[in-house]
């Protein structure tokens, strides 16, 4: 597979990733198997996906263990992410970017994978009560000791925006907290949410990265599996599973959103290829900097991912799907 650099340190990683939150959290909840997981994560090192995605609130915790028992065998082969500063209640997410808290977080990752340095370590959500500039250095702290390579910053959330239809001016409170953590110690990566039915990261966010050297790790290029085409309008999902409660995810919006999939799915006929691999193209043709890091719990989905990598869009195919209407729906 392609090999795509994050950082002015040039961290080389497969130009497509493996979000492994899927595996034990925010989907359903019956569908999560262990070994199968584990299966998935051997097939995406297996076909050059080198980047796994997880974070210690995705289980929580258990979802590290599970990324652990892989890299016990082949941590060479891996280019291990994961994300601190959010605590799980039983019906809240509390944000903490206190730095005694972040370094202990780190030492029980480490653990948890069973590796003695992570290669991108990201800052979930900043503290309100907390500087920026406090959690960061702390987080600095851990490269300077050895067990962290490269710090990365997960994007604010934008939702004021998206209800009210917005197109611009959604990651400007992250492009402030990236000036502000940049003076204390360089950000390697962000990761913000980008695909075909939510490109608004190409407005601002993604030349703030390509300005500065910073890579850009595409969360839910997929558009959480609707733009897989495998889903259909009105199928329902489990009641833990996100989508349960999520406004696009309704019939109605599913079924008003189907001229994405058909645009999708028109140009993968013409590659012999399929829509998700349509849809990751679309992500990795937006600047060499991006690695998509779709999220999948199957060794099926995850080979299908990686083959993105082989779709070469034409300039045609990218102003077709530029050409679709945009998504209908609120987001939150």
């Amino acid at each position: 597979m392609e090999r795509r650099t994050i950082g002015a340190g040039a961290l080389a990683v497969g130009a497509v990733g493996l979000g492994c939150m899927p595996m034990s959290w925010a989907y359903t909840g019956s569908r999560q198997r262990g070994d199968a997981s584990m299966r998935t994560v051997h097939a995406a090192l297996d076909v050059g996906s080198t980047l796994l995605d997880t974070a210690d609130m995705y289980g929580p915790f258990t979802n590290e263990l599970l990324i652990g028992r892989v890299l016990k065998e082949r941590r060479a082969e891996a280019f291990v992410s994961t994300k601190c500063g959010l605590l799980v209640g039983e019906q809240h997410i509390v944000a903490n970017g206190r730095p005694g808290y972040v370094k202990r977080a780190c030492d029980a990752s480490l653990r948890r994978l069973q590796t003695d340095t992570i290669d991108l370590y990201q800052l979930h959500r900043a503290d309100p009560e907390v500087p920026v500039e406090e959690t960061w250095g702390a987080m600095a702290e851990l490269v300077s000791a050895g067990k962290v390579r490269a710090l990365g910053l997960c994007a604010v959330g934008a939702r004021a925006g998206r209800r009210a239809g917005a197109r611009t001016g959604l990651h400007d409170a992250t492009i402030r907290q990236l000036e502000r953590v940049q003076q204390v110690f360089p950000v390697a990566a962000v990761q913000a949410e980008l695909s075909v039915w939510s490109p608004e990261a190409l407005v601002a966010l993604l030349p703030w990265c390509a300005a500065r050297g910073v890579g850009l790790l595409a969360a839910m290029p997929l558009g959480n599996g609707f733009l897989t085409g495998t889903l259909t309008p009105g199928q329902g999902f489990e009641p833990d599973d996100l989508r349960a409660r999520h406004p696009r995810f309704t019939a109605e919006m599913m079924a008003a959103n189907q001229p994405l999939v058909v645009g999708l799915r028109r140009v993968a006929e013409r590659h012999g290829a399929t829509p998700a691999q349509v849809a990751l193209a679309w992500v990795l043709a937006q600047g060499p900097q991006v690695v998509p890091v779709p999220g999948a719990k199957r060794e099926r989905w995850a080979r299908e991912n990686a083959g993105a990598a082989q779709v070469q869009l034409t300039p045609a195919d990218l102003a077709e799907l530029a050409a679709l209407p945009p998504a209908q729906g609120s987001w939150d």
